[in-house]
């Protein structure tokens, strides 16, 4: 199909750029000597996650069970399961593991840790367990410093399980936006996890992985000594936020959304459009950052960007188009009803999951639909 065939609002995947962005990344991953495990919660995708794989990905990051449970049906049998896991999960984990998935499980609490060596104990089978650190106070974890980490250990060490590694995720790298406070943060990743894995080493426990990333510390870290993989996501479509972070321009991003002009305001300066916020997604993640671009930037058929318009306000299938700075009073001019758009989201793993389906979009401007997945 072509993209005039398309019914909008539909989320369009650039194919040229997402596998610039992919060798991108992975490139910088084999120079600075690490195995690289992105996180497909991006896309949530078997023809996305292939592509990554092929480049040299090695295991793939979810973040559900489902996620785990389809792409292991797709043949992809490493995969680490980054949310800490609880015991009513780990019937579903076990029989995943059954299948003959290598699966990893994350825990942060001896609580945690006791259900899961308990439960292996008693299902005769050991889990692979990745101990979370918390690294910049964003969000779950233990401290690289703190007796709790031990404590943890111990408790996965009375059978059921395997210590595998310890990870963690810079998350509070999004809210940074200059080359020197992403390095400073990516160092400041590195040597937490890596102080924790050296503390268990030294208390007598294994710790064979040190997993460290997000898109923003990957891109900007300067060495890796200690860590044996990165894990990152959004990298793969790139989005409005990582453009504001200072990773991306808006020529990288390769997700955006397909939609139609259907009327105007023209006293107030705006085009609607049929794609609203149940699209674009209620993410305003650039709200908060030195550039707003309200619910995405406008840009033409060809994808690219009209300076100066966004959309500036979204109701479930409506969007408005306009110029925040001022009305644009000749706007039923620019943009006629029937006009095609896209919108670049501000953020890409959101906006992916307002669709059941990409239509990827070839360097011959015709599209082939991918479906992605959903649910826990």
């Amino acid at each position: 199909m072509k993209i005039s065939d398309l019914s909008t609002p539909a989320a369009l995947v650039d194919l040229a750029k997402m596998e610039r962005n992919i060798t991108r990344m992975q490139s910088r991953m084999d120079s600075l000597g690490v195995n690289f495990r992105p996180h497909v919660k991006t896309s949530k995708c078997v023809e996305v996650t292939q592509a990554q794989i092929k480049a040299g990905a090695r295991g793939i990051t979810v973040s559900t069970l489902k996620e785990a449970e389809q792409f292991f049906a797709a043949g992809i049998t490493d995969i680490l399961y980054a949310v800490g896991i609880t015991a009513n999960k780990l019937p579903q984990a076990l029989a995943l593991m059954r299948k003959g998935c290598d699966l990893k499980v994350l825990t942060d609490s001896v609580q945690s840790a006791a259900a899961i060596a308990a439960f292996g104990l008693a299902n005769d089978i050991r889990f692979k367990v990745m101990i979370e650190i918390d690294t910049d106070d964003h969000r779950s974890g233990i401290k690289p410093e703190s007796a709790q980490l031990l404590e943890v250990a111990q408790a996965l060490s009375v059978g059921g399980t395997e210590l595998y590694g310890v990870m963690t995720h810079a998350g509070s790298s999004y809210d940074l936006n200059t080359p020197e406070a992403l390095a400073e943060m990516a160092e400041q990743e590195r040597s937490g996890c890596v102080l924790a894995a050296q503390r268990l080493r030294d208390a007598g426990f294994a710790c064979q992985v040190v997993s460290v990333g997000s898109t923003p510390t990957a891109l900007s870290a300067r060495q890796l000594e200690g860590v044996t993989e990165v894990r990152a996501g959004v990298y793969v479509f790139f989005d409005l936020v990582m453009h504001n972070v200072g990773v991306c321009t808006t020529d990288d991003i390769a997700l955006s959304v397909l939609t139609t002009v259907i009327g105007h305001q023209e006293e107030k300066g705006w085009a609607i459009v049929d794609a609203g916020w149940m699209a674009m997604s209620r993410d305003r993640g650039t709200q908060k950052q030195t550039t707003d671009f309200g619910y995405g930037q406008v840009c033409t058929l060809d994808g690219e960007p009209v300076e100066g318009y966004v959309m500036t306000g979204a109701n479930q299938e409506h969007g408005i188009i306009s110029r925040p700075d001022h009305p644009d009073l000749s706007i039923a001019k620019r943009f006629p009803v029937g006009t095609q758009l896209r919108i670049l989201p501000n953020h890409a793993c959101a906006t992916g999951a307002q669709f059941p389906e990409y239509q990827a979009l070839n360097r011959h401007q015709t599209v082939q639909t991918w479906p992605r997945f959903y649910g826990w």
